[in-house]
């Protein structure tokens, strides 16, 4: 059971990888636990044969090693079924949005399935957390739920503390008042997924966040020559760039974006 009020299932995940190139590594363990609305909690672990050796210094991190996984199924071989389990999700996580999400997505886009995310909510508890109590998720169970978080960096034990504080940050935050920059008053943690997307997802375009939404709500490059500046912008400016974009070293996410921007101002233009 749960306390979290939710209109639809919500998914908290947690993933272990080879390392941290989302455009490169690939998973080797994941774990998902689906909270349904009515207070039922599915979930589910396994291992991914990464089809490329682990290395060592990943291996020390999460304990698992090349022989660990090469009998098991790769991801294209589960992706299907996979996809179909959070089919309608909403999605939960520990920074999720800077490494989890993007890593799933572009394990999806590789393995020909589009999984798209711009129609579920996100909420990453790490950023409900460095806003309220800056540290780590072992220092965040610790201070949330008054335990010690037992084989940390395990995808499943990891998934597992995750949902618990994010339940334990609406129980301790909800009602809670703070001061923006201006001194105007506003209440950031709430028991809504509308209102938890807002806070720790809302401002980002692609999830390696090479564009982001400005303050009037304008997809602007985070990056390079061209940041802050609109994307729209830079590439009326220099049209090649595009071009330059796609055939660079950015995740397949960032790239389905770019060219989303693109094909919607070409239409508006017809």
């Amino acid at each position: 059971m749960h306390s979290l009020k939710l209109k639809t299932p919500l998914v908290c995940f947690d993933l272990e990888t080879t390392g941290i190139n989302i455009s490169k590594d690939r998973i080797v363990e994941l774990s998902f636990l689906k909270a349904m609305p009515n207070g039922e909690v599915i979930q589910k672990t396994r291992k991914i044969n990464p089809e490329m050796p682990i290395p060592i210094e990943s291996s020390l991190i999460h304990g698992i090693y090349d022989d660990d996984v090469k009998d098991e199924s790769t991801f294209k071989q589960v992706a299907k079924s996979l996809a179909q389990f959070i089919e309608g999700c909403d999605l939960a996580g520990f920074n999720i949005l800077r490494f989890d999400v993007p890593m799933l997505v572009e394990e999806f886009l590789r393995a020909g399935i589009d999984f798209e995310v711009g129609n579920r909510k996100i909420v990453d508890a790490q950023r409900i957390y460095h806003l309220m109590e800056p540290r780590n998720l072992s220092a965040a169970y610790k201070f949330y739920c008054k335990k010690d978080l037992e084989d940390a960096h395990t995808a499943e034990a990891d998934t597992i503390a995750t949902f618990e504080v994010l339940n334990a940050q609406i129980d301790h935050y909800e009602g809670v008042i703070l001061k923006d920059h201006n001194g105007k008053e506003y209440n950031p943690v709430q028991n809504d997924m509308n209102v938890l997307h807002e806070l720790t997802a809302a401002k980002m375009v692609d999830f390696a966040q090479r564009m982001i939404f400005n303050a009037q709500g304008i997809e602007v490059f985070n990056f390079g020559k061209h940041k802050n500046i609109p994307v729209l912008d830079a590439l009326k400016k220099e049209p090649t760039y595009y071009e330059w974009m796609m055939n660079g070293d950015f995740p397949l996410d960032t790239k389905r974006k770019l060219t989303q921007i693109k094909l919607r101002a070409a239409k508006l233009n017809k």
